[in-house]
This record gives C-alpha cells, structure tokens and sequence, in this order.
C-alpha cells in the first residue's frame, strides 16, 4: 500500500472519535454478552465491587452472607474475528454523505474496537472477485484502527465482486471458530456453497449495505449509466413506466432471495442503510442474539 495521506489518517481519527461514545458504553457489554457467554466455565464467587453487572450477582450466596456475591467465569478461549469488507467498484456508490466504503469503514472500526476492549484478536479480508490485501488477525487498539485506515486507503478496485473467493479464502486462512463478519452489498454471483461452508465451521454474519439510490430508479429520463464493476455502459429511459417497475422487481427478487439463502443456512442478517447508520441495525443484531441464547441455554 502506498504512503498513507493526512486526509485518510484525519478520517480514521473522525471515525474513532465517532464510534468510541458507542462502543464504551453500549457495544461492549452487548459483544462480551453474546458472544463470550457460550464459552465460559463457572469459577468462584467474589464479593461485589462497584461495576459488577447485576446479571452476575449469586442471590443465594448473597443472601446467606448478608452482603453482596458475584459469580466468576473463566472464558475457555479469546476470540478471533475476521472483518470481510467488498473493496470492488460498487463500494464506491453513495447517494448521501456517506457512501457504502465510508460505511464500511465504520462499521469495521466499532466491530475492531469493540472486539479489542474484549481483548479478542482482529483480522482483515479487502475483496473485489479475488483478496486484494489482508491483515492477520492480531489485538490492540492501534491494530483495530490500521484495519480502518486500510478500509479508506485501499483503492477501489474496478474489479467485480465475487464473495465467494473471499469466503473460500477464509476457510483456509482460520484454523479454530472464528466469528466472522462479511460487509458488503452481496451483489455477487452465487455463494451458497460457500456460505454453507464458513458458517458450518464458524460463527457468519452477514452485514449488508444499501443505499436509497439503489432502490428506485431515479426519473432522469434517458440517461447513460455506468457500471462501476464492469465499465458497461446502458443507455435507457428511466421515466418509462416499464423500466421504472421492472427496476424495482427485480430489485426486490434480489433482496427476497438473500434474505431466504440467509435464512434457509441460519446466517444472521443486518441490513445497514447508509443514509440511517449503522448503531440501530447492530444493536438489534446484538439484542436479537442474547435473546436467542438465552432461550438455547434455558433449554
């Protein structure tokens, strides 16, 4: 990668100082609940101290002693995360004040920074339709915000984009359970091997941006459009009331057919619309899967 200019370092530091109110006093606690709640051994109890979660307090042993007890787990391991973010042509578009790569860009710095307060190790996967620069998974905050200065820095490829390589990819590169996040639009050729594959073998969640000016055409009459992936250029009419619904139609197939790949192979999806951000929709994520564990872990 070439010499890294000032604009992009005051962007990762924007960026940081965006996501750091968030990630300390929301994220944290929701990341260590969901995802280091399965893998922990019971150890002791302690009395409390001030900051202590509530959900750790021992009633019975409280009760007996007349003053306050908590539970001490032993995690059994740390965890790996790996960050898959689409760098191909699309990435690039925007319609608002961010585009899909700025969002990017974010949601990989609250997922690096918040794994790091968990002292879990990051690791980076850029992709167009083959890897296009990786980053082993390591800890730290400094490590967390190089992954998010690469994200901004990494030029756009004009390549297409073929998640699939990248997830083939990752299976070879992760050799324990990895929680494995892949951020793109997944306008891609067919992955469901794939797919099938990593989240047989680790946990797969699916991060998928979209932005409004993808999901209607705008009426600008006959315009010449570009493909950002392949360079073709298309010449159509978009005040035609032809185009105008077959755009949404098909638009629309896309996105059911996602959404039922993701369902039929259990991958957790979180759409992220660029002009709403990224707090709402990875919150919901995070509830959404404390809720579903505890339901597992009653039964």
């Amino acid at each position: 990668m070439a010499a890294i200019s000032p604009d992009i370092l005051r962007q990762v530091k924007r960026i940081e100082l965006r996501t750091r109110g968030l990630v300390n006093s929301r994220f944290v606690g929701e990341y260590h609940s969901v995802f280091k709640g399965q893998g922990m051994e019971f150890s002791e109890v302690r009395e409390y101290q001030p900051g202590d979660e509530v959900r750790t307090i021992d009633w019975n042993v409280s009760a007996r002693m007349r003053r306050l007890f908590v539970k001490r787990y032993v995690e059994e391991r740390e965890l790996t995360v790996m960050l898959i973010v689409d760098c191909s042509g699309s990435s690039r578009f925007g319609t608002g004040e961010r585009d899909k790569q700025a969002m990017a860009a974010e949601l990989a710095a609250v997922l690096a920074l918040t794994a790091t307060r968990n002292n879990d190790r990051v690791g980076l996967i850029l992709c167009s339709d083959r890897p296009e620069h990786t980053v082993p998974p390591r800890k730290g905050r400094r490590h967390a915000l190089r992954l998010v200065r690469d994200v901004l820095a990494w030029p756009t490829s004009a390549r297409p984009t073929d998640l699939g390589v990248a997830l083939d990819y990752a299976v070879r590169a992760l050799s324990h359970h990895s929680l494995v996040f892949v951020i793109s639009d997944f306008v891609t050729p067919p992955i469901e091997r794939q797919l099938r594959m990593v989240s047989q073998r680790h946990d797969l969640v699916a991060v998928v941006l979209d932005d409004p000016g993808e999901r209607q055409l705008p009426n600008l009459g006959v315009s010449r459009l570009v493909d950002a992936e392949t360079g073709r250029l298309v010449e159509i009419d978009t005040s035609d009331p032809t185009v105008r619904s077959g755009y949404l139609c098909a638009i629309d197939a896309e996105r059911v057919a996602r959404q039922q790949l993701l369902r039929r192979l259990a991958i957790d999806e979180v759409l992220v619309r660029t002009e709403a951000g990224w707090a709402e929709p990875l919150l919901r994520f995070f509830n959404t899967r404390e809720i579903r564990g505890r339901r597992i872990r009653r039964r």
